[in-house]
């Protein structure tokens, strides 16, 4: 049986993985990329070393970064996703959305995920890329393969 801490490893190494071939893969296809789960700044970080001349976006609920791992206020648009990702409506269509809402509680995880999509799918340009710790659908989307063995993440490219 594996630690807490074995699992931490899997999922960071996992989640740095998924986020890196993310980048590969949409690094010429403008538009912003959305951070939809900042938490402690940690991908959000990631992203801006993989991403140094490319908009950021962050999204939460509340401010729970240190100052050294949040945007700058302008990127950062805090309140519940429901109102927040509708709001970016008029902005430039994203390249990727990454969205780390996942805890421990699988059937909220579920239900988030069910209406958490179509938000999504609406600010993503053609050719863009979603990246996850819970799986999610829509129609646009189509899954991309990527090897897991160790903790789940998922990718999409929207059609």
């Amino acid at each position: 049986m594996d630690s807490r801490l074995d699992r931490m490893i899997a999922r960071l190494t996992t989640q740095r993985r998924a986020l890196e071939r993310a980048a590969e893969e949409t690094r010429g296809l403008p538009g912003p990329v959305l951070e939809i789960g900042l938490g402690k700044g940690r991908t959000y970080s990631h992203l801006r070393k993989l991403f140094p001349d490319r908009r950021i976006i962050a999204f939460d609920r509340d401010l729970h970064a240190p100052a050294d791992a949040a945007p700058a206020s302008a990127d950062l648009v805090l309140g519940d996703f429901r109102e927040t990702l509708p709001a970016l409506s008029g902005c430039a269509p994203a390249a990727l959305a990454h969205a780390d809402f996942g805890s421990e509680d699988r059937a909220r995880d579920t239900a988030q995920a069910g209406w958490l999509a179509a938000l999504i799918d609406a600010l993503m340009a053609p050719g863009g890329l979603v990246v996850s710790d819970r799986a999610m659908q829509s129609p646009r989307w189509t899954p991309l393969p990527f090897d897991t063995p160790d903790w789940p993440y998922f990718l999409w490219r929207v059609n």
